[in-house]
């Protein structure tokens, strides 16, 4: 059974002359789904760690966690921490199917990797790969979320993307209700690579919602550098907090 909705046309009207916002649903005074004074009031994820993204008082640092138990990936990029309005963002794209918001968010990540691209603060990877969902909680939503921002984001920066190369045949417990040491033993052999996966010397890019601890991405990128990839990122759109913080 295919649960995956094929879904290629926009999930919102774009009108020739102006919009309302998303978030704030005032006119937007241009085509974009968003306006200016609510994309400049996004929890903007400013100093972080240079590896996992997690926020840090100070910028060129690397935390604590990734100098002792270095991660798989190389580098995590993600727009904004998980706060508010960002958190309730993507919990409506996720929970109540509101795809609008998801390529809203999906499009300014994209514009957000282009320009790092173009100023060649980042490489572009050869292909973006969605974290996949386990076959029962894919019933269960009716959508991959990781899936649908991957698509987006394969179309607005034109690289391409995989959606088979990476499997989750297995049933595990939800990672949101364990703790970072639970989630890592929860993702043991969790993962596997499709038949035939075409993985050497490539350059991946995960892509997900939200980065917590980084189990799930890093069970991923030792799994792809196993068998041969060449380096792999992860593209999110929100990463936590320390617990606490």
């Amino acid at each position: 059974m295919h649960c995956q909705p094929e879904y290629n046309r926009q999930v919102y009207i774009w009108l020739k002359n102006t919009q309302n916002c998303l978030i704030c649903d005032e006119c937007t005074e241009s085509a974009d789904c968003v306006c200016n004074a609510c994309e400049t009031e996004l929890p903007w994820l400013m100093e972080q760690c240079g590896v996992c993204a997690l926020p840090l008082p100070m910028e060129g640092l690397i935390c604590g966690q990734c100098q002792k138990f270095p991660p798989a990936f190389k580098q995590v990029i993600a727009p904004w921490t998980y706060h508010f309005p960002v958190d309730t963002l993507i919990s409506r794209f996720k929970h109540q199917a509101r795809w609008p918001l998801g390529q809203m968010l999906a499009r300014l990540l994209g514009q957000h990797l282009q320009h790092r691209f173009d100023n060649a603060e980042l490489i572009r990877p050869d292909c973006l790969l969605p974290v996949p969902m386990a076959p029962k909680r894919l019933r269960e939503r009716g959508f991959n979320q990781a899936l649908m921002l991957a698509r987006w984001l394969s179309n607005d920066l034109d690289i391409t993307h995989d959606e088979q190369l990476l499997l989750r045949p297995h049933e595990t417990v939800a990672q949101q209700a364990l703790d970072a040491k639970s989630r890592k033993h929860n993702l043991l052999s969790a993962f596997r690579l499709a038949p035939g996966a075409q993985v050497q010397g490539q350059h991946f890019a995960l892509v997900d919602d939200v980065l917590t601890t980084g189990a799930t991405a890093h069970s991923l990128a030792r799994l792809l550098m196993g068998a041969g990839a060449r380096q792999v990122d992860v593209y999110c759109l929100a990463r936590t907090p320390k617990p606490g913080d």
